[in-house]
Parts: structure tokens; C-alpha cells; sequence
């Protein structure tokens, strides 16, 4: 659905909220009267009129401009409606290639040039604080912002009119470390003049942020040597400055969030579920998780991909099936090879809202569906991983070197996803229609890699820029046949997938 600038209301999974609502204009603090405000604003918009009159003064920070805007290419996806408040002359946002551009700068000049360089964006000349565009967008850029407005909680509650529940808001700001080293290289003519800054820490941005109706997805730390010197600053900046302890010395620091549920608008109505369920040599689970499976939303498909079993599971799902002659209830055969390949299959033939991935070896009772259901239903994630190392397992439910692994992989792919995940290899995951239609849209950057599915699914959400939540669930001894997982050979395989996402999403 395209939206135009007029749009007056936005619609996503049957929510329907007036974009004026969301943030009255009676809490909105009014700025006409503030002398020194106004003062403010008038130092800083003939700084900036400088600035675009004089092209080698932009030249002087050219360097650590375009790594920045790498840097945004990598966390925005080609194609998606985008707003930069502070856009300046409009390079990082065109830079994006958006399906809709729209640049807004209280620079008079710099909205001149910028319409100037790149025609096919829209550039509207504003002020943050005091934003009314009746649109709506996917995402929200505010790069070297907040270190430069009024009055930060101002900008942050104005751009909520102008987010869906999906739209994601970029910002990054200087790290307070740098400012001694700025101040320096300013006064040497070495980077541009500046009226004075705001510095703020991450956890200041995030506090803000969470007081405008806003919730942090993920923080990144970014460029450590802000000039251009060879192979130094592609190692310094793309590997080292991503390190402990180095990253806390970064100049950018980068972080993505989304609106709160509840600050955006409720769902309404109720979603349809389908759930997926891989079988391989399973047939022995087959009836009970069709008898325990619950009903969710207003209704619940349930998919079997049966994965070329060699002890009747495919017939055994087609017994259980014509026996209950339900609508709902689907039989797949596999095309290819392993789990992943069997999620992918099924997830293309479901029709749901919100799509699970339930084992079918039943070491996941069915029975915790509904807590997955209502995390996605009610907003609170957008994508929820099940963990079993957090309540205690039945004792044969997992080896001790399987729990060590889990633990060691935990830690490795927290970072790499920079977001707590506790347990990668729990096969319950659920996440929206929407979120996954994202993910698969984007999956060529990874490359179908994974023969689990798991990882193709959490890296997919992280470098989507998803809100990652783990669920705590009861793991339980298998009850029929024999795990498929390869201890030692997976483990291995495992190993070469995180080197492999830590160079397309980390050290990039």
C-alpha cells in the first residue's frame, strides 16, 4: 500500500491509528515564545548556510561521511520509504536508493542544494522540533542529530507521527570520549567549526528514546580512525574498532530502534497462526501433536513437511489426517534436503499471520505455543526464540557437551546478532508474516547456507534490524525415535556458520 503525503492514517495487521493522535499536539511543548531557543536555532541555521556555501568545508570530514553512509546502507534495505531529519545536502539519503526520499533540514541553503543534487528526492525545509508531515514512513534517519538540537525528547516524540509499527528509527551520534579529540582538530581547521554540542552516552539515547515511545533494537560502535589512511583505516574500522576493549574508544555510535507497542497503536482483531512442523523418521509423535496442538488466533493451520522418512511417518501423517478431515490441517513432501529446506517449503505454503516452527520430536510440548502466539499478537516482539537452557530439563532431554555447546554458541552469536539470544539451536522460533516475508526478500545476502534453518531465520532478523526476544520454554525427553543432530559434525558446521556472520554482519 502506498501512502502520499496527505495519507491521514496508517493500516497494519487491522490497526488503524490517527497519525494526530499518537502524539497530541497539547503535550507537545511550544517553542514560539522561547527567546533563547529561537537563538539557538538561528546560530546554527547560518552555521550550516555556511557550510553548504562552502563545499571544502564538508570536504574536510569527507572520509568519515562515507563510511557512514556505508554503514547505512548496510542497516536500511534498498527500496524502503525513507525520512533523514538533518539531512544536510542529501548525500546519505540518496545514497539509500529509497522507493520515497523525503529530506528535511532547517538550513535554507542546504535544502536548496540538496534539491539541487538529487531531484528524484523531495526536500522540505523545517525544523526538527517542529516537524508536521502527515506521513508515514519505513524507516527514520537522524545521523549527527541529536548531538545538535534543542531539546533531543522533543525531535524523538515529533517523529513518532511519522512510524508504523514496523518502521525502524537509525540515529548515530558521537561518543562523549571523542569530545576533547573533536574539540582539538576543530580548532587546528582540521574538521568543521561547531556551535556547541550535546554529548550523550548510549545509555542517555536509549533512556530518551524509551521516554518518546520508543524501544532500542540494537547498538553498534563505529569508526575509530575518522580519516582515510590506506589499509589502516579498512582494518581499524571494519574489525578492530568491532573488539573489546577497542570499541569503546569508536567515535559513531550507532543505534536502531522501534516504537513501542503500546505508543503506536494496539492490534486489532485476531491473527490467523499457521504451524510448521518438520518430520523426519517422527511417526511415532505424529498424532499427539495434532491432538495437543492448541488453537490460536482466529484459526490455526498445522503443516507437516515430511522430510523422506524411512519409518512411515509420511504415512502415518496422511492416517491422522484423513481420520480427521480438517481444512486445517496440511501434508507437505520435502523437495530437498534438511530442516531448513523443510521450514522454507512450509513456511511458502502457509497462509497465517504469525508463522512457528514447532519439532516434531516433541521435546517442546505444543502446549507453549500460545505464550509465542501472544508475544507476536500483542507487538511485545517480532520475532521469539525459544530457550531451553533456562528452566531445568528433564534428564535425558540434552548431553552435557550438547549444554556446554549451546552455552559456548549463545555467547558467540549474542555478538554477532548484537542481541541476547540464549539458545540458537532451540527449534521453536515464531515470528510474523511480515517479518519473515522481510527476511526472505533479503535472504541473498546470506545465500541459503543453512541446513538447520535456525541461523538462516536469526541472522535474517538481525540484519532486518528485528526485535529478537527469547522465551523460556521446558525441554523434555524425546519420547520416540532418535535425534537427528550430529554432535561433532554439526558442531563444526556451526562453527564455520558463525565465521561466516561475523564477516557479513559484523566486520562489515
Amino acid at each position: 500500500m502506498e501512502l502520499s503525503r496527505t495519507t491521514q492514517h496508517v493500516i497494519f495487521h487491522g490497526w488503524e491509528a490517527q497519525s494526530e493522535d499518537r502524539v497530541p499536539k497539547s503535550q507537545m511543548i511550544d517553542r514560539t515564545t522561547d527567546v533563547a531557543f529561537e537563538q539557538y536555532r538561528q546560530r546554527r541555521v547560518a552555521a550550516w548556510d555556511r557550510v553548504a556555501a562552502n563545499p571544502a568545508l564538508r570536504d574536510r570530514s569527507g572520509y568519515y561521511h562515507d563510511r557512514v553512509s556505508e554503514l547505512y546502507r548496510f542497516l536500511v534495505p534498498e527500496g524502503q520509504r525513507v525520512i533523514e531529519i538533518g539531512c544536510g545536502a542529501g548525500d546519505l539519503l540518496a545514497s539509500l536508493q529509497p522507493s520515497r526520499g523525503v529530506g528535511v533540514d532547517f538550513s535554507p541553503a542546504m535544502v536548496k542544494k540538496a534539491s539541487a543534487r538529487h531531484p528524484s528526492l523531495e526536500f522540505i525545509n523545517g525544523d526538527a522540533h517542529d516537524l508536521e508531515i502527515d506521513e508515514v514512513f519505513d524507516v527514520v534517519i537522524l545521523s549527527d542529530l541529536v548531538n545538535d538540537v534543542w531539546d533531543v525528547q522533543a525531535v524523538l516524540e515529533r517523529i513518532l507521527q511519522l512510524c508504523t509499527p514496523t518502521t525502524r528509527v537509525v540515529l548515530n551520534f558521537y561518543n562523549k570520549l571523542w569530545q576533547g579529540p573533536l574539540g582539538l582538530v576543530r580548532k587546528l581547521g582540521l574538521a568543521n567549526p561547531v556551535e556547541l554540542q550535546n554529548w550523550l552516552s548510549v545509555q542517555d539515547i536509549e533512556n530518551l528514546l524509551h521516554l518518546s515511545g520508543f524501544e532500542v533494537v540494537s547498538t553498534q560502535s563505529e569508526i575509530i580512525l575518522p580519516m582515510r589512511l590506506g589499509v589502516l583505516s579498512g582494518l581499524l574500522n571494519r574489525v578492530i574498532v568491532k573488539l573489546w576493549p577497542a570499541r569503546y574508544a569508536a567515535l559513531a555510535e550507532f543505534v536502531v530502534a522501534r516504537p513501542q507497542p503500546a505508543a503506536i497503536g494496539a492490534a486489532k482483531g485476531e491473527p490467523s497462526v499457521s504451524v510448521v512442523v518438520p518430520a523426519r523418521n517422527e511417526a511415532g509423535n505424529i498424532e499427539s501433536i495434532v491432538a495437543r496442538t492448541p488453537h490460536m488466533g482466529s484459526r490455526t493451520e498445522l503443516i507437516f513437511v515430511e522430510g523422506n522418512s524411512t519409518d512411515g511417518t509420511y504415512e502415518e501423517i496422511e492416517r491422522v489426517l484423513t481420520e480427521r478431515q480438517d481444512e486445517n490441517l496440511v501434508l507437505l513432501r520435502q523437495p530437498g534436503v534438511g530442516k531448513g529446506d523443510a521450514v522454507r517449503h512450509g513456511f511458502a505454503h502457509a497462509t497465517g499471520d504469525i508463522l512457528m516452527i514447532l519439532d516434531a520430536d516433541m521435546t517442546v510440548a505444543p502446549e507453549e505455543l500460545p505464550r509465542f502466539y501472544r508475544a507476536i499478537a500483542e507487538g511485545t516482539a517480532e520475532f521469539v526464540n525459544g530457550v531451553r537452557l533456562v528452566y531445568p530439563m528433564e534428564s535425558e532431554a540434552m548431553r552435557f557437551l550438547n549444554y556446554l555447546g549451546n552455552k559456548f554458541f549463545s555467547l558467540v552469536f549474542s555478538w554477532l546478532l548484537r542481541q541476547p539470544v540464549k539458545d540458537t539451536l532451540c527449534g521453536t522460533k515464531v515470528l510474523s508474516r511480515e517479518a519473515y516475508d522481510v527476511i526472505a526478500a533479503n535472504r541473498s545476502y546470506f545465500g541459503e547456507f543453512d541446513p538447520f534453518g535456525d541461523f538462516d531465520l536469526l541472522f535474517g532478523a538481525a540484519k532486518c534490524n528485528l526485535k529478537i526476544i527469547d522465551m523460556p520454554i521446558r525441554y523434555r525427553d524425546r519420547i520416540y525415535g532418535d535425534t537427528n543432530i550430529d554432535r561433532w559434525r554439526h558442531g563444526v558446521l556451526l562453527l564455520r556458520m558463525a565465521a561466516f556472520a561475523a564477516e557479513r554482519l559484523r566486520f562489515v
